[in-house]
């Protein structure tokens, strides 16, 4: 089972694959039969400078293509009342004593230090179907865990600003 992916994610990796191949690929052959126009190639750090850029162009094509192939297409709606995907929620951290605002995202989005969790971390799994005033346990791993409050949630459909990761 491949990542999982909303229809919004897979809009927009497609729209990645396309820029791709029709805008970067054109410019990165063109840059390498400039390269080597330049002449000897065994010194030519332009030359290998470019064929290194359309590689990994290739690469991450070949990358989103298969990621697409593999996902699981799972659903950004949620009841008004519970915790779903792209959902702003706030929570209370009991063992820090702090509330803390994180929004709810698919893990090729997840980005902790942007207050982006997945739903496929233990924070995420644990508060995901849940409501606010919901006292949940997050089970980091076998012996280690800790509790938070859902204090509010803020539903948002809206994920214009949410960006793909590159790997």
């Amino acid at each position: 089972m491949g990542e999982k992916l909303t229809k919004s994610d897979v809009e927009k990796i497609q729209k990645e694959i396309e820029y791709r191949k029709l805008v970067v690929r054109r410019d990165a052959i063109e840059a390498v039969k400039e390269a080597r126009a330049q002449g000897d190639l065994s010194e030519n750090f332009e030359y290998y400078a470019a064929k290194k850029d359309k590689n990994q162009n290739e690469s991450r094509i070949r990358y989103l293509e298969r990621m697409l192939k593999n996902a699981q297409i799972v659903s950004d709606q949620s009841k008004d009342d519970e915790v779903g995907i792209n959902n702003i929620v706030e929570l209370y951290m009991e063992d820090d004593d702090e509330t803390e605002t994180y929004r709810l995202v698919t893990s090729i989005r997840g980005s902790s230090l942007n207050g982006l969790i997945s739903i496929d971390s233990p924070l995420g799994k644990a508060i995901l179907r849940h409501k606010a005033g919901d006292r949940v346990y997050v089970k980091v791993n076998e012996t280690i865990g800790y509790y938070v409050t859902i204090k509010s949630i803020t539903n948002t459909q809206d994920d214009t600003d949410d960006k793909i990761r590159s790997f």
